[in-house]
Order: C-alpha cells, then structure tokens, then sequence
C-alpha cells in the first residue's frame, strides 16, 4: 500500500514539529494540510475529510486531541487519526488503546509517542490508510 498522493491532515501547536511533520510526509509524497489548534482543525473539517490525521493531544486545552479525535470520528468515522503526542514524558500518564475502557473514550485508532522513527510512522501509516 503506497501513502503517495493520500490527504494527511497534522494538527500540532509545536510549529517546529509541524513544519518537520509536515515535510517528511511531502517527501513521501503525501499532500499536507495542517492546523496549529483543534479550532483551526475543526474550520477547516467543514470543507475537508483528510485520508488520516495525524493529532497533537495538548494544544489550547490538556484533552484538545480527543476532543478533536472524537468530533472527527462523529463526521467521518471511516477516517484513521493517529494521536501524537509527548504527554507521556512531559506529566508521566500514558494512554493506549488495549484495554476496553480506554477504546471508549480515546476515539483515535493509534496512540504514537512524538519522536518516533520515520520508518515506524511510515508503516503505521499504510497500516491504517485504506
């Protein structure tokens, strides 16, 4: 499964991460649209289904990417979202998606850490983009 030519939507309020994001998915071939705010994101869903999206989990509030993740699935629940996000290493919680309890409520269809390895995010990626 190539990603070439797929729709990826990145919301992120680490402009340095964006703008990294954002140019390894174009040299992949990917088409970019980005947002630096789940408001901004929300805008511009009115008008956009992405092929994934790929969430920061903290931006203007702590739960910003589930709030997002979850109104994106209520519109398009055929879109994969990816949460990206170092929570984990900034306050010590972590979220995943085994267990029941957290599928119910985290409406993202992986959780990745930021930092990953570009090889990893590339193949999660054609994992999830049908």
């Amino acid at each position: 499964m190539s990603i070439e030519g797929k729709t990826i939507l990145i919301v992120d309020d680490d402009y340095d991460y964006l703008f990294q994001l954002k140019f390894q998915l174009e040299q992949w071939g990917c088409k970019v649209v980005t947002a630096e705010s789940q408001r901004e994101a929300e805008e511009l869903l009115h008008t956009l289904k992405p092929d994934l999206a790929i969430l920061d989990l903290m931006m203007e509030n702590e739960d910003s990417g589930f709030v997002l993740s979850y109104k994106m699935k209520k519109k398009y629940p055929d879109v994969p979202i990816i949460i990206s996000t170092a929570v984990s290493s900034e306050t010590g919680m972590s979220f995943n998606r085994y267990s029941e309890e957290d599928k119910n409520w985290i409406k993202a269809d992986t959780y990745l850490e930021k930092g990953i390895r570009p090889e990893h995010l590339k193949n999660e990626l054609e994992k999830l983009i049908p």
